[in-house]
């Protein structure tokens, strides 16, 4: 995150499979938590951030398409940090360091597009590592957002492209709130200060339209509605000094953005994942009622972003192209 030079983040992308993978790098170790909603997620390692256990730091996590498949990438990362000489030691004192990267990841549903039989594996996670580096990240159709899509209450023919997105908030003191958010919803996504739809089911007409809640009113709950492929997943990080407990309202905070500018969200079919990361480098005053203000903000912009930055891949069109047939 070019806001936050302690985090960095690589994507790897297979724009003929559209799929990929998203790393976000804090090798040292930073404090982090989650928070996991909808009633379709796939992740790995998030029960390890509960407050409370014995685990409060991660060295990476992990953002990938590829369904459960996409897990898979977290073990790469591992081996890359491995080779780095980062991880939580293991090893009793008299032995020779023992290194365990502490990896959580979590995943989107893309199968549904492109080729189901080409997933992130454990290399796809090792060179996405490589590709970290500082400046600015890369949004759009990249990474874990290659085969994102939104808008899908008439079904995957009718959905439009998600994709990454970041953003971020800072306060006049100087401490800064950052999102990167993968947005794959079933969904449409709304401008939360306008009410403005940014990309929903496609309409009849070219550069339109149709509204979720309006189609779920009249439609009974069939396929495509039962099919679980979907899920916006993020991390929010900031530079401030928290407890882990104070970052897992920051996630919660991240959540309630993603309510703001998806409509519906936390969904059956969606797996919404939040993650955390406070890397304690600013240590002016705060408090968690003001960051968390902020991170809904970033969270909201990061999805717009997100959507606003995809391009068409495998025969679906982005927001900007759906648009552009309008006129």
């Amino acid at each position: 995150m070019s806001d936050l030079p302690d985090i960095t983040i690589g994507h790897w992308t297979d724009r003929d499979a559209a799929t990929g993978c998203t790393v976000v790098l804090c090798p040292n170790g930073v404090l982090a938590a989650v928070d996991v909603r909808g009633g379709a997620p796939g992740t790995r390692e998030t029960d390890l951030l509960r407050p409370g256990n014995v685990i409060d730091r991660v060295h990476a996590l992990v953002l990938s398409g590829g369904s459960a498949y996409g897990l898979d990438a977290a073990g790469g990362v591992m081996r890359w940090l491995e080779e780095r000489g980062q991880g939580r030691d293991v090893s009793p004192d008299h032995e020779a360091p023992v290194l365990v990267p502490i990896v959580p990841a979590a995943v989107i549903f893309d199968l549904s597009i492109g080729r189901a039989d080409v997933r992130p594996d454990a290399d796809a996670g090792y060179a996405a590592c490589e590709a970290a580096g500082p400046g600015e990240i890369e949004v759009g159709t990249v990474g874990a957002g290659a085969g994102a899509t939104v808008g899908k209450a008439l079904g995957p023919e009718r959905s439009l492209k998600g994709g990454v997105g970041s953003a971020s908030e800072r306060t006049d003191s100087g401490i800064t709130v950052a999102a990167v958010v993968v947005v794959n919803a079933f969904g449409e996504v709304v401008d939360p200060d306008s009410g403005r739809v940014v990309a929903g089911p496609r309409g009849d007409e070219p550069g339109t339209f149709d509204r979720t809640l309006e189609i779920m009113r009249k439609e009974p709950l069939l396929p495509p509605f039962a099919v679980e492929a979907n899920s916006t997943i993020g991390v929010v990080a900031t530079d401030a000094v928290l407890t882990q407990e104070q970052a897992l309202r920051l996630a919660i905070a991240g959540q309630a953005g993603l309510a703001r500018t998806i409509v519906p969200a936390h969904t059956i079919v969606d797996g919404d994942t939040i993650f955390a990361l406070a890397t304690g480098t600013n240590d002016t005053e705060t408090d968690i009622l003001q960051l968390a203000a902020l991170a809904t903000r970033a969270v909201e912009r990061a999805i717009v972003n997100g959507v606003e930055a995809a391009t068409g891949l495998a025969g679906v069109p982005s927001a900007r192209e759906w648009a552009r047939e309008g006129q």
